[in-house]
């Protein structure tokens, strides 16, 4: 199955909201990154869940000193991309250490700003690998484990040092870190971190704090490589004497050597940790007060809008009471003679008023005169009779009422 069908295969199963944008994302990065290989496979976060994701594992060359390394990452795709950024980390194999920097935990995540400020119309998988290789061009993510013997004998002039040394000409596929004198266990974790645990009340890893909230740089301190006091050559081994042989003082200096480095791992590591979980409390502490301003906000609207709801029930309320009053009164009062309630202002007027009430009388006065002669109620003779005069009537009614509107102004 090619590349790109098992892409589109995966998005399809592990339902991703936006297949297309972030199929296209996807092999754009890998037809420029060859080393990087998509899996589906499951993503278990702190409180227990579990939720099927894509990642892009593999390696990206990064230019260090002049020699290119070969850095092992996994990006993670929530289900919601391009509009959320993607969790990167660091995987190093057994024969790997991370270095913990301000870029990277000791967990192996990644903190970019290129994270911190994603922006799903501006960022994309490419970018974002391109910001990685630069990054750690300058700050590499891991370095090598050397295995340093315990000295049981005085190193002779010219012979190698208690730990690899590579050239230009054989480079490793990660660069290599200086080491302690005595070999000890690490302070952080060796080896892949393909789960790694992640705070989410939502079922997704924690979102990159937004550079204007946290100020980035992230919480964990870079780690800085410092010689120890008891010691000055660069391995860590007290200095020969000229008698060629080894001392209790060297080895007892040897061993305060040691104690002292892990020591100080101990306490950077319990350092990187309690700044973390500071910095943790921080930004809950700032998503608390804005909570707080939203509330009140939201408190502050609901009491004006209580303050005009009762405004207006106080008005409501007074309108009612008009309406009973107004009400009272009708029906206090005797029934109205609806020919005395229309009066008239003038005498013109009451004349006018007359003529169009006797006028429609007689209007209606002829139409049943007309419906008596259909049903046969009537003879034509009597019919014709009494509608000449009512015409008669009629038409004198209307010059009246034409005078009467030419004398009150109304005509037209």
């Amino acid at each position: 199955m090619g590349e790109v069908a098992k892409i589109k295969k995966f998005l399809v199963e592990a339902r991703y909201h936006q297949q297309d944008a972030s199929s296209i994302d996807m092999i754009n990065l890998m037809k420029q990154y060859k080393g990087l290989v998509s899996n589906l496979e499951p993503y278990v976060f702190n409180d227990g869940s579990c939720r099927k994701l894509i990642n892009l594992g593999g390696t990206i060359p990064v230019r260090y000193k002049g020699n290119t390394y070969n850095i092992p990452v996994k990006i993670w795709l929530m289900d919601t991309h391009p509009f959320n950024s993607p969790i990167c980390y660091v995987t190093p194999t057994a024969d790997m250490c991370i270095k913990v920097s301000k870029f990277v935990d000791h967990n192996g995540k990644v903190y970019l700003p290129y994270l911190h400020e994603w922006d799903a119309s501006k960022s994309n998988l490419l970018g974002l690998v391109q910001v990685m290789i630069v990054v750690f061009g300058e700050q590499p993510p891991v370095y090598t484990k050397a295995k340093a013997p315990y000295p049981t004998q005085q190193p002779m002039a010219g012979s190698n040092p208690p730990y690899p040394v590579f050239s230009s000409n054989n480079p490793l596929p990660y660069p290599s870190m200086p080491q302690p004198a005595m070999p000890q266990a690490s302070g952080y974790p060796c080896g892949p971190t393909p789960y790694p645990p992640v705070s989410s009340d939502t079922g997704y890893p924690p979102a990159y704090p937004s550079s204007a909230n946290s100020g980035y740089p992230p919480p964990y301190p870079p780690m800085q490589s410092q010689p120890s006091p008891m010691t000055s050559s660069p391995s860590g081994y007290p200095p020969s004497t000229s008698s060629g042989t080894i001392t209790e003082e060297h080895i007892r200096a040897s061993l305060l050597s040691a104690v002292e480095d892990k020591l100080r791992r101990r306490l950077r590591e319990q350092f990187s940790q309690g700044t973390a979980e500071l910095e943790t409390l921080r930004r809950t502490n700032m998503e608390l007060i804005q909570g707080k301003s939203k509330l009140e906000g939201l408190v502050g609207r609901l009491e004006k809008d209580c303050s005009e709801l009762e405004k207006a029930i106080s008005v409501l309320e007074e309108k009612e009471a008009e309406m009973d009053k107004g009400l009272g009164k009708l029906s206090a009062e005797e029934p109205l003679d609806i020919d005395e309630a229309v009066t008239t202002t003038a005498p013109l007027y009451r004349q006018l008023l007359n003529a169009f009430a006797e006028e429609s009388a007689i209007e209606d006065v002829i139409y049943y005169l007309g419906e008596a002669l259909r049903r046969g109620r009537i003879d034509l003779e009597s019919f014709l009779k009494q509608v000449r005069a009512l015409s008669r009537k009629q038409f004198m009614l209307r010059a009246l009422m034409n005078r009467c509107r030419q004398k009150a102004g109304l005509a037209g």
